[in-house]
C-alpha cells in the first residue's frame, strides 16, 4: 500500500509541475513554436493511416494548436487533447477544434475512436511506472489498425527534471519494449533533425499500428 501511495504522490507531483510551467508559458509556446516544422512527422502519421478519409484524429499533448490546425485544413477531423487549461483555450480559439482538458495519467477517452493518435513531443512526461497504463489507454481508444505517432528527446532511459518539468528520454530499444508490450506493431522510425549526423539529432520519431490479436 506504501508503495502504491508513493506512486500516486510522485505522479501527483509530476502532472502539477509540469501542467503549471505550460500554462505559465502558454503564450510564449504558442509564439515559440509556430515556425516549428515538423511536416516530416505528420507526413509520416498520416500515411500510415489506411482508413478512408477524412481521418478521426487526436492530437496527444496539442499545445496552444498548431498541429491541429495543420491536420484540419488537410480535411481531417481533428480533436485536441491537453493538460494546461490555458494552452487549451489557445488551441481551442486558434483551431476551432474541440479540445479535451486531461490530465495524462487520468485520461477518460471513447473507445474505437480514433484512426490515428499524433503524440508529438508529449509522452516524455510519462514516468516510466505509468507509461504502461497511459499506452494502454491510447490503444483502446485507437480503431483497428489504427496508428500512434510519437516523437520524444532521446536519451540513455533515464528519467530527470529539467527546472520544472519531468521527462523520461528513451533510447530506440527501451521505446520498442515499452510499444511493444503495449500491443503495439512498429511501422517505421527515425531521427530528427533530419540530415544531420546522430549526435545532432536529439529526437527519436517512430510510427506503431495497434496490434489485433485473435
Amino acid at each position: 500500500m506504501s508503495i502504491l501511495k508513493n506512486i500516486t504522490n510522485e505522479s501527483i507531483v509530476i502532472s502539477q509541475k509540469n501542467i503549471g510551467h505550460y500554462d505559465q508559458n502558454a503564450i510564449s509556446y504558442d509564439e515559440g513554436t509556430q515556425d516549428h516544422d515538423v511536416s516530416q512527422n505528420i507526413n509520416a502519421f498520416l500515411r500510415a493511416i489506411k482508413a478512408e478519409p477524412p481521418f478521426q484524429l487526436l492530437d496527444f499533448g496539442c499545445g496552444p494548436g498548431r498541429d491541429l490546425q495543420t491536420l484540419t485544413k488537410l480535411g481531417h477531423v481533428a480533436i485536441g487533447l491537453e493538460g494546461s487549461p490555458k494552452a487549451a483555450q489557445i488551441a481551442r480559439t486558434k483551431s476551432a477544434c474541440k479540445i479535451l482538458v486531461q490530465d495524462f495519467f487520468n485520461l477518460d477517452l471513447p473507445e474505437n475512436t480514433f484512426d490515428g493518435i499524433f503524440a508529438n513531443a508529449s509522452l516524455f512526461h510519462i514516468p516510466n511506472r505509468l507509461l504502461p497504463k497511459v499506452l494502454g489507454h491510447l490503444w483502446t481508444s485507437l480503431k483497428p489498425n489504427g496508428i500512434l505517432f510519437s516523437s520524444n528527446p532521446r536519451g540513455n532511459n533515464e528519467e530527470s527534471w529539467y527546472g520544472d518539468r519531468f521527462g523520461s528520454y528513451h533510447d530506440l530499444e527501451g521505446w520498442r519494449s515499452f510499444m511493444t508490450n503495449a500491443q503495439f506493431i512498429e511501422i517505421e522510425y527515425y531521427y530528427r533533425p533530419s540530415g544531420l549526423p546522430f549526435e545532432q539529432q536529439p529526437w527519436l520519431a517512430s510510427v506503431w499500428k495497434k496490434a489485433i490479436f485473435a
